[in-house]
């Protein structure tokens, strides 16, 4: 089974509920790289995943954030949802800020897929300008709510979207 059959098996033509982490630093907004993903073959997105049977979102944001990143997070407040509705792909997301965090940052690893079927690839804290020269195919659809008047993607409209329903 190739890599994209077994993303295909895992994540789609089903709905994910999804939690996500705003971890927003002086070096920038931390993203996760994942490839082959995404109509563009890669895709750049704020650390999560789905959420488990019996697990809380803050629960599953604080596991999503040790698989991906090695991280220890204090999951903050909920900014906002976000549905992604790509055929086959059908996930509802929920975004948080993350509050404080510890341990040394590593790309980590998704527990649904097989070791020679990774699709995350980087794991990095992107500045704004950085995050504005990725082509918009390639990020997630979030971003294309977090502009500023000059059309580029702004930190502080990513914070403003409190409480926000966006597609």
């Amino acid at each position: 089974m190739t890599t994209d059959q077994t993303v295909s098996s895992n994540f789609s033509n089903r709905l994910r509920l999804r939690v996500c982490g705003i971890l927003l630093t002086d070096q920038g907004l931390l993203m996760a790289r994942h490839a082959p993903f995404g109509p563009a073959g890669e895709l750049w997105i704020p650390p999560g995943g789905g959420m488990q049977y019996a697990e809380t979102a803050e629960e599953a944001l604080i596991r999503e954030f040790k698989e991906e990143t090695h991280l220890d997070v204090q999951p903050g407040r909920l900014l906002f949802v976000s549905e992604v509705m790509d055929l086959p792909i059908h996930a509802v997301e929920l975004f948080f800020e993350i509050d404080a965090y510890s341990g040394k940052l590593g790309v980590g690893t998704d527990p649904e897929l097989s070791s020679d079927k990774q699709i995350l690839k980087e794991i990095t804290f992107l500045s704004e300008s950085a995050i504005n020269q990725i082509p918009t195919e390639k990020l997630h659809n979030i971003f294309k709510y977090l502009h500023n008047k000059d059309g580029l993607i702004s930190f502080d409209s990513l914070l403003r979207l409190n409480g926000k329903y966006i597609s």
